[in-house]
């Protein structure tokens, strides 16, 4: 498997280059040349896996330099019962047609444990194959950070320097940041939004000459081995459905094997790999996106039109790591989308105008790659919240919430919804209180204890040169 640049200018690369590298050196996004794809048999033969095993198999398609072998240890260790539990993504029927998969039962609470630890393990893995070490340069917008940082805090050859928002995150997940204190985390407080810190990211990036001297590697959504990581949780929940209809569910609708996925989406990635598992062979029938008020993306999927907001338009919400105006990622599926010789005149729009006009496309945005979008609002996330608990017991985060809302409102009850979780909603207590009231289920001690530690973090401007220099001193 090769992989190339949606913009066209870079050579066809293996896995293991661009797992380390991020950004291509043309400023574009990483996408394997082919997709892979497996027929109903092969599909059927991945039942009795284990998650890991499953991991090391999906994964496999896309990473084929690295030996099997090597492949299955890294994701054993990465999905071991010391990081998550026996049950790794626990997919539970809530009610009518909708079921809740479980994406966030790893070390930060937050859906991006599952492939940040494989990073965790396959980024060292190969820093020592090729005798490199990697200063890694993110941005995050709450969870993305966390669990970075507890998958690399102590991981030799590798550095981890985490921009955030100054005041846009929640308490626990500043807590679960700032309060590391191994010596090669580095928490990095921007002052602005999180599309800020992301345009950072790909400015350091596309510092050629500091990259290559820094040795400089992402780990945001835009590092594709993400994407192969968070593909592996859609062959899981399809299949572990599959379970539920056979074994312990029973409906007019049991024997229908396609299902829609619900997924609230902000920078694009985990939505987008859904996408990819739809091309691989899952049969996903419909790819339902959920915003919050920062409905750039619902915008492009009901229209066509992509326009990224400013820093002074994208709001502070209750669902904050979901507050994104420019999702990296959407890059990716427009190429998939308009095709690799269209994609550079059309992506062009963006920096000529401040818009990508795709308005010719939408029809096929539904009919050819299943997509729907809407948007959930804050009295949605309470409205969500509370009702998912009188009927279920269940309490969700506010992201989820955002799942929930727009699974009602798109479902049509002819298809399975699986609504892709994104976080305990211990990390957005405030939000859940307000919605439960007395119901609100009790912070954890572990989570109390937490939120009493000291913090430590450095206050930066929005500036790419002095996020430069800060890496250079430490670099030396």
């Amino acid at each position: 498997m090769k992989f190339v640049s949606t913009r066209g200018g870079m050579a066809p690369a293996n896995f293991m280059d661009i797992l380390l590298d991020g950004l291509a050196p043309d400023g574009g996004l990483v996408v394997p040349e082919t997709t892979p794809r497996l027929n109903t048999d092969e599909l059927a033969a991945l039942r009795d896996l284990s998650y890991a095993e499953l991991a090391a198999r999906i994964i496999g398609l896309f990473a084929t330099d690295i030996p099997r072998e090597d492949l299955e240890r890294i994701t054993e260790t990465a999905y071991g019962t010391d990081r998550f539990p026996e049950n790794t993504v626990p997919v539970t029927y809530l009610h009518d047609e909708f079921f809740l998969v479980g994406l966030s039962a790893g070390p930060t609470m937050a859906f991006k444990d599952l492939a940040m630890q494989f990073l965790g393990q396959a980024i060292p893995y190969v820093l020592e194959k090729t005798g490199r070490t990697l200063n890694i340069v993110g941005a995050t917008s709450g969870d993305t950070g966390s669990s970075a940082e507890h998958a690399f805090k102590g991981a030799p050859g590798v550095s981890v320097y985490m921009l955030s928002p100054k005041g846009r995150m929640s308490a626990v997940q500043r807590a679960q940041m700032y309060s590391i204190t191994d010596s090669n985390i580095h928490n990095l407080v921007v002052d602005g939004v999180f599309d800020d810190c992301q345009d950072i990211v790909k400015a350091v990036n596309n510092d050629a000459d500091f990259k290559r001297t820094h040795h400089i590697g992402a780990v945001n959504s835009i590092n594709f081995g993400r994407i192969a990581a968070q593909v592996v949780y859609y062959f899981w929940a399809w299949l572990r459905y599959t379970d539920i209809v056979d074994e312990d569910y029973t409906t007019e609708n049991a024997g229908h094997r396609e299902i829609a996925v619900c997924v609230p989406s902000g920078n694009f990635g985990n939505i987008y790999a859904g996408h990819l598992a739809r091309r691989m062979g899952v049969p996903i029938a419909r790819l339902m996106l959920a915003t919050n008020e920062n409905n750039v993306l619902d915008e492009f999927f009901t229209t066509g039109h992509y326009t990224p907001r400013s820093r002074e338009n994208t709001y502070a919400t209750s669902s904050p790591s979901m507050d994104i105006s420019k999702a990296s990622n959407l890059e990716r599926f427009v190429y998939d989308l308009v095709g690799a010789k269209e994609f550079p005149e059309a992506w062009a729009q963006l920096d000529a105008q401040g818009t990508v006009d795709l308005e010719s496309y939408v029809a096929r945005l539904g009919a050819e790659f299943g997509f729907a979008s809407a948007k959930s609002v804050h009295q949605d996330r309470l409205d969500s919240i509370r009702a998912t608990f009188e009927e279920t017991g269940v309490v969700i985060d506010p992201h989820t919430a955002d799942g929930v809302t727009v699974a009602k409102r798109l479902s049509d009850a002819t298809l399975p919804v699986l609504i892709m979780e994104t976080a305990k909603p211990d990390k957005f207590r405030e939000t859940v209180v307000e919605a439960l009231g007395q119901d609100a289920p009790d912070t954890s001690d572990v989570v109390k204890d937490m939120l009493k530690r000291e913090q430590f973090t450095v206050d930066m401007p929005n500036s790419a040169d002095a996020i430069k220099a800060y890496i250079e001193e430490e670099d030396r």
